[in-house]
This record gives structure tokens, C-alpha cells and sequence, in this order.
């Protein structure tokens, strides 16, 4: 396999020393935008440079965004050029258009490193669904939102205080808001309903909620009512019906996801034959993601492509009724909502999600955390 890599940054530079001592993948030419030598592959400025060579077989996507990323990856595509990305966002929001195009030009197309960083959870859809059909989908998949709910809570801490504390050890960019706002979350859960269900879910029904608005005595509160807050993805079909949002839950304090520390992840599944399984790991870093990168090239040499065959589009239905933790807005609808007080708060009487999230779309100084579930 002869790579034209596109990005030398933190992934891209990984990818790069983990293919260096293989006979079987050898990266031949790099895009990248500052200067740089390297021993055994060309430097360029213009895509074109690789885009034109017909002895590179596959692009290695690492730059991230949307734009020119999505242009790169499409004329690779249109050339006959098999695709690896990294990038979550690009391949949530370009489902629809990259796999019929990559099916139409006969390439493959590998993704694995774009959720879950270092952790085979995509993969692993692929071979659970080729015994048993997956019902559920989510968990924790940003390792920057859990370190900072994480040292909040462990070591009673502002919010504004940890995430300086996440941007010094890189672990949170010097823009957060992708992270924070749950952007991050919403672009990986798009991904592994796709791939879980073999559908194309409707993104612009899916709501996502971040934690920038939470505080040290929202965190307080939580923990004298025995529970930890976690940013949560979700996603399920049932009866025919698909649901899925992203947003700040509390667990249990016994909960396996409220023991996730640091910047990690725990994404799990719930298949009709095996049940629950959870994966946990870093979801981020170097050697992590380039690890992943490296074991989609090795499988598009194995012939292995897609995860599953491109599914029709469906709608959303976010109908599902839980009870919410609200503080910082009130308003008539919301107090014909209330159950009871918590200090300044108000805990909700069981309200649907997607009109949770519509409330808290015009209301954004406002911070909700939805509570467990009632077996």
C-alpha cells in the first residue's frame, strides 16, 4: 500500500512512525502546510501532487474539519483511491454523499480511529453485527468533557479552573466549545448509529447539550444526592423508532461509568444475543488514534471496506420521558414541569427530551442534566 498522507500534526506524525518499519505500507507523500524534510517521503503544499500520482492506492485523512478536508477525501474518492480517516465530523456530516460515492468508484472507505481514538469500538460493531443485531449505542466518547467533570468532582473545582487546567496539559483546545458544547460527542454518536443500525439517522433531529454552564455547587449537589455527572450519548432503536442526543447525565455513584477517569472513554453497545458490552481506553493521542489509522489501512489491504452497507435515512423521535436537573433559567413552562427543589434547582417531572432540548435551545444560560432512569 502506497500512502498519500494529508496532515503531519499530532495523528498525522503517528501514522507516519508507525508505518515506518513495515514492508506492506509505506508512506509516500505527505501534505503539510509548514515546511519539512523527511527521510523516505516527499513533502508537498498542493494536494495535487498526490491527488495525481496513480501509484498512491489510499489517502490517510488527519487534518480534521470539515473544509478543505471533505474536497480532499471526495476527488481522492473520484480518482479511485481508497480513504482512512480520523475525522468524526466529516464523516457525520458527508454519510449520505462518501459511501454511495465510494461505492460507485469501487474503493473502500475505514473510519475506525474517528470515535473512541485508540479503542476498536468501531470495528467491533462490524463484528457484532454480523451475528446479532445491536439495539443501543453511547456512553462516554470525549475524553476532554470527562477529564473536567472528572476533576470537578474528585477535586471540588471550578469548571473555568479545570479547563485551564485541560488547555495547559492539551488536553482541551484553546476554542473548547467543539468539546464542551457536545459537538464532539454528537458527530461521534452519528457515526456509531450508523454504522450500529445500518441506517443514515436524520442529524438535524439530534439535539446535543454540553457542560460549559456547569458549576462546582451544581457538582456538590450532585454528590450529596449520591450521583456523578457524566456528558452522555444515546442512541436506540426500538420497535422501528430511532432515538439519540448527547447530553449531561447523572450516574450513580456505583454506575461503572461514573468510575471513568481522566480523559477516557467507556462506549458500550446492547446486542439482542450478547447484551451489554463496554469498551474503555483513550480516547485520544497519538499513538492511540495512529494505532487505529494504521489497523484500517492493514484491513483495506485484507479487503475489508466499509463497516456495513450504506442504509436508507431515518427519522428521528426523541419521545423518550426522563427527569431533568435544571438550574439557571425558569420560566412558565418549566415550573408546570417542576417535581421538586434542589437549592436553587428544580428537578422535572418526566418530560420528553426533544422538548427538554427545545427548552434549553432558548434558554442557553441554563444548565440540565438528566437524571437515571427508573427500572
Amino acid at each position: 500500500m502506497r500512502i498519500g498522507l494529508l496532515g503531519f500534526g499530532t495523528v498525522g506524525k503517528g501514522v507516519y512512525e508507525l508505518t515506518a518499519p513495515r514492508n506492506d505500507i509505506q508512506v509516500v507523500k505527505v501534505l503539510c502546510r509548514r515546511e519539512l524534510t523527511l527521510p523516505d517521503a516527499q513533502v508537498t503544499h498542493d494536494f495535487n501532487d498526490i491527488l495525481n500520482d496513480d501509484t498512491i492506492d489510499t489517502v490517510v485523512e488527519v487534518i480534521g474539519g470539515l473544509h478543505p478536508a471533505w474536497e480532499y477525501v471526495k476527488a481522492a474518492i473520484e480518482a479511485g483511491k481508497n480513504v482512512v480517516t480520523a475525522n468524526k465530523a466529516l464523516v457525520a456530516h458527508y454519510y449520505d454523499e462518501l459511501l454511495p460515492l465510494a461505492n460507485a468508484k469501487g474503493v473502500s472507505v475505514r473510519c475506525t480511529a474517528s470515535v473512541g481514538g485508540g479503542i476498536g469500538w468501531l470495528s467491533e460493531l462490524e463484528r457484532v453485527r454480523r451475528c446479532e443485531t445491536v439495539s443501543r449505542v453511547g456512553g462516554i466518547m470525549n475524553g476532554t468533557c470527562n477529564y473536567i467533570l472528572d476533576s470537578m468532582t474528585r477535586l471540588d473545582l471550578e469548571y473555568a479552573d479545570v479547563l485551564r487546567n485541560a488547555q495547559v496539559l492539551g488536553y482541551a483546545e484553546a476554542d473548547p466549545s467543539t468539546d464542551v458544547d457536545g459537538i464532539d460527542t454528537w458527530h461521534k454518536l452519528i457515526v456509531s448509529a450508523n454504522i450500529a443500525f445500518g441506517i443514515s439517522l436524520d442529524i438535524d433531529a439530534i439535539p446535543a447539550a454540553g457542560i460549559s454552564k456547569i458549576t462546582r455547587d451544581d457538582v456538590a449537589m450532585f454528590r450529596r444526592k449520591g450521583y456523578t455527572c457524566k456528558l452522555m450519548s444515546a442512541a436506540q432503536v426500538a420497535e422501528g423508532f430511532y432515538s439519540a442526543y448527547v447530553q449531561p447525565t447523572l450516574v450513580e455513584n456505583g454506575a461503572l461509568e461514573a468510575a471513568v477517569p481522566m480523559n477516557y472513554n467507556l462506549i458500550t453497545l446492547q446486542g439482542n444475543t450478547s447484551g451489554r458490552q463496554s469498551f474503555f481506553g483513550q480516547g485520544a493521542g497519538r499513538y492511540p488514534t495512529a494505532y487505529n489509522v494504521v489497523q484500517d489501512c492493514v484491513d483495506i489491504l485484507a479487503g475489508r471496506g466499509f463497516y456495513c452497507p450504506y442504509g436508507v435515512k431515518v427519522a428521528v423521535l426523541n419521545d423518550k420521558r426522563l427527569r431533568y436537573y435544571v438550574r439557571g433559567a425558569k420560566d412558565a413552562w418549566l415550573q408546570s414541569q417542576k417535581q421538586e427543589s434542589w437549592g436553587e434547582a428544580i428537578v422535572t417531572k418526566p418530560v420528553r427530551v426533544d422538548e427538554m432540548h427545545a427548552w434549553l435551545k432558548k434558554n442557553p444560560d441554563a444548565f440540565i442534566a438528566a437524571l437515571p432512569e427508573k427500572n
